[in-house]
């Protein structure tokens, strides 16, 4: 189980550090419903290869470190990799997952924050896709607070389909939700839909609230279809999504 996570402290503080000297203008708000202690489950949108750096960035205002669930491949790298292992993040092949799940249930024993992304890959309509029960299984398996996050800006700076950017003070917006909890007889799936319809409510506020708009009608890319950007529609960018992930030998599943 994790100890003194010097490596965690140590990158926490290199990506602190990039953050201030790029002038990144975080909005955090409601990071009080992260619990200071006992086991916990954080379920965040997924629009950015940065995702799990803001969120866990916001989390240590909270004295919380979170241990993430991501895919292997990010393991296989040889730097980030070792770097990944040690700060306790956990390894998650798609085609079988019940190891991950496994180690997340012992991480919850230890009275650790789990990190799940329920959509699996990033969403390349900005807006979230159909979840998968992971986050919930292991919220109502061990009776722990299920925490929604949601993280708006960061996928200007590096996601999907070569768009990253070196802009300085591009504002990022992290808002974190109410605990859920699971009630008396609740079904995973029931739980799971909850923490859809949390997530897209502050998915929505993150977006209206968000203090910039394109620069002209080439930088529309970052907003969503219905919100007068060029973005896919959630079909078109399903299929697209399917697409990019069986390029690189994978599935959904």
């Amino acid at each position: 189980m994790p100890g003194r996570d010097r490596t965690y402290r140590f990158v926490i503080s290199v990506f602190g550090l990039l953050f201030r000297l790029m002038g990144y203008r975080f909005d955090v708000r409601g990071v009080e419903h992260l619990p200071q202690d006992g086991r916990t489950v954080v379920a965040g949108n997924h629009i950015g290869f940065l995702d799990f750096t803001f969120i866990g960035y916001a989390a240590r205002v909270r004295g919380r470190r979170i241990r993430f669930m991501a895919k292997t491949s990010v393991f296989a790298l040889p730097v980030v990799g070792r770097l990944m292992r040690a700060m306790h993040h956990v390894p998650v092949d798609r085609s079988h997952g019940a190891s991950a799940y496994r180690r997340g249930l012992d991480l919850l024993d230890a009275d650790q924050v789990v990190g799940v992304f329920p959509e699996a890959t990033i969403s390349r309509a900005w807006l979230l896709k159909p979840f998968k029960p992971g986050a919930a299984g292991l919220a109502i398996a061990r009776r722990a607070p299920l925490v929604p996050v949601v993280v708006w800006g960061g996928h200007r700076i590096y996601t999907v389909d070569g768009h990253r950017s070196l802009r300085r003070r591009v504002p990022i917006t992290i808002i974190v939700g109410q605990p859920l909890h699971a009630q008396a007889g609740e079904t995973v799936d029931g739980l799971t839909a909850r923490l859809h319809a949390s997530m897209g409510l502050l998915l929505a506020e993150a977006i209206d609230t968000y203090p910039e708009a394109p620069r002209d009608d080439t930088d529309r890319w970052w907003l969503p279809h219905d919100r007068g950007g060029t973005a896919p529609d959630p079909e078109t960018a399903a299929v697209l999504d399917r697409q990019a992930v069986a390029r690189i030998g994978e599935t959904f599943e």
